[in-house]
């Protein structure tokens, strides 16, 4: 319907310029066509008359009058109205939304996709956890964002890459090791000869176990087998890695989240990547030598302060393989970049974006786009949940998962804006009622098919075509809101994506689902009259279709039955 408004406005401009009331070498500017906010005020509002006065030299409410008057004749609009100071209110016909509901039946599950993304590729980086445990609920949050925004630029046309990016080197991986170590040696976590930073979760021993009794891991494709030499620590690292991988990826699958690509820090390094960005920007002259240590100057691109790029002992800052990691995305080209990132590595980003700028390799001073999350408190009865046995220290996801349900789980974490602190209460999640809102929005659709189910049992066909034809008999309260809900669904899955902000289609959908509730405790379905019985049963599969979509896109089941 915008794309359409949008259009009607395009030709009106363009007539005015033919009259020379505009230039003809106009620059257009950023108008926009939104829905109103009281169905008083009409259907739709556009600025453009108040951003072209100017160019016009004339007074917006003016020009507002006379692209009215441009506007050609279009049976999707009833009239249109001119209010305060240059608005033009657009009331659409009832047809508009008639037509909506045919296009919902006629694409199907393509309903709501577009091409605005126009095959580009676009690299969605998340999760990305150092695979030292298993995943906690801060992960599950970012596990579900990059997931369903990844779902929504597919479902915008974007060519998707999904990525993951093992941070396998470090101290952590290290840590993890000498954990391992310990307890195939049958060291214990309350031992006092535990290592200091050693993980004391159940898994440690977990992994030990399986090292020791030379157990195959699968991860990624690669087998790695316990060697169960308790000196070798450099076996057992690789084998704690493989199983934790493979932990971590059970977990995800149980999840519903999948990736295209599995990127190694520590190849950042054997592929001399990292050297080759540092050369870079020394070649490119935005480095400096100080106190022993190489500098990189980020102020010069909004940083707060330089940044050391390698210290005097030789080894590098952390955001340096960063850089070498991002540089390498746009070298595989990925036209726009995404990373979903817990809120804590907020400081982090600034001197990456200088670095990438600072490599003068051609990478937009917007790139790559950060989505940052706030974390999560899980309640259960009323009282905070922070451990599970099996990690030791914090709540897994797979503890959640078993707990909530999938989809349960995935929409809580999904379900209020990323930078927003969220409170997961799992009793409300496991709850069978309206105040819970997956399931109020599943039990919405799985409502259709009963009613669809209960048809034939009740004497009554489904006539489709001649529902389409009555659809004018769709005239109460109820059926208007249900169709004016329907028609927001493309908009909503194009403002998630380009916003970066999945929880705007999942708020919709529980607003769909209470126009849906609402209409069916109001009228009954199943009438006498065979045109009005198939015109709302027309607009109720419309509905299930819409409901399933939208529950696709956020990787949410449809069930057909609660």
């Amino acid at each position: 319907m915008k794309a359409q408004l949008r259009e009607l406005v395009l030709q009106a401009i363009k007539s005015l310029q033919n009259d020379t009331v505009l230039p003809a070498d106009l620059v257009l500017p950023g108008f926009v066509i939104e829905r109103a906010r009281s169905r008083e005020h009409g259907d739709f509002a556009c600025n453009i008359a108040m951003l072209l006065a100017k160019p016009a030299r004339a007074k917006p409410r003016e020009l507002a009058e006379k692209l009215v008057a441009a506007l050609p004749a279009n049976a999707l609009v009833e009239k249109v109205e001119i209010a305060g100071p240059g608005f033009i209110n657009f009331y659409l016909a009832a047809g508009a939304y008639h037509a909506e509901v045919r296009q919902i039946l006629d694409l199907g599950d393509a309903y709501g996709r577009s091409e605005s993304g126009a095959g580009k590729t676009v690299g969605v980086e998340f999760v990305s956890a150092n695979p030292t445990g298993p995943l906690h609920v801060g992960h599950g949050r970012n596990a579900v964002i990059g997931d369903c925004l990844s779902r929504l630029f597919d479902a915008t046309g974007w060519n998707v890459q999904r990525e993951f990016y093992y941070n396998d080197a470090g101290v952590q991986i290290a840590n993890l090791a000498i954990s391992v170590q310990a307890r195939a040696r049958g060291v214990l976590p309350n031992d006092s000869n535990w290592p200091e930073n050693g993980y004391r979760g159940d898994y440690i021993a977990d992994v030990a176990r399986a090292y020791l009794d030379h157990e195959p891991v699968v991860a990624d494709g690669e087998t790695v087998i316990g060697e169960g030499d308790v000196d070798n620590l450099d076996a057992i690292r690789r084998f704690a890695v493989a199983s934790l991988r493979r932990e971590q990826d059970l977990d995800l699958k149980a999840f519903g989240v999948g990736f295209d690509v599995y990127f190694l820090e520590s190849s950042l390094y054997s592929d001399g990547k990292v050297d080759e960005t540092v050369k870079g920007l020394v070649d490119h002259g935005h480095t400096y030598e100080s106190d022993g240590a190489l500098w990189l100057r980020t102020t010069d691109y909004g940083d707060d302060k330089d940044r050391v790029m390698r210290k005097s002992d030789g080894t590098f800052t952390y955001f340096v393989p960063d850089v070498a990691y991002h540089l390498s995305k746009w070298q595989r080209g990925y036209e726009h970049a995404v990373t979903v990132l817990g809120a804590d590595h907020h400081g982090t980003l600034a001197r990456v974006k200088a670095g990438l700028q600072a490599l003068d390799v051609g990478i937009p001073k917007g790139w790559p786009e950060y989505v940052l999350y706030q974390m999560i408190t899980v309640m259960r009865g009323g009282e905070e949940v922070k451990i599970s046995k099996r990690a030791g220290s914090y709540l897994t996801l797979r503890d959640l998962i078993d707990e909530a349900g999938r989809d349960a789980t995935r929409y809580f974490l999904i379900a209020r804006k990323t930078d927003s602190q969220l409170i997961f209460d799992i009793d409300l999640a496991r709850s069978q009622s309206n105040d819970n809102p997956v399931y109020y929005i599943q039990y919405a659709h799985a409502r259709v098919c009963s009613v669809l189910r209960q048809a034939p049992e009740k004497g009554f066909t489904f006539d489709q075509q001649d529902g389409l034809a009555h659809l004018a008999r769709l005239d109460n309260e109820h059926e208007q809101i249900l169709l004016t809900e329907l028609s927001k669904y493309p908009e909503m899955v194009e403002a998630a994506a380009v916003n970066l902000e999945p929880h705007i289609l999942a708020a919709w959908l529980r607003e769909l689902a209470n126009a849906f509730h609402t209409y069916y405790n109001s009228h009954q379905f199943l009438v006498d009259d065979a045109a009005l019985r198939n015109a709302r049963l027309v607009l109720v599969v419309a509905t299930r279709q819409v409901l399933k979509n939208g529950l696709g896109l956020l990787g949410l089941s449809a069930p057909e039955s609660m």
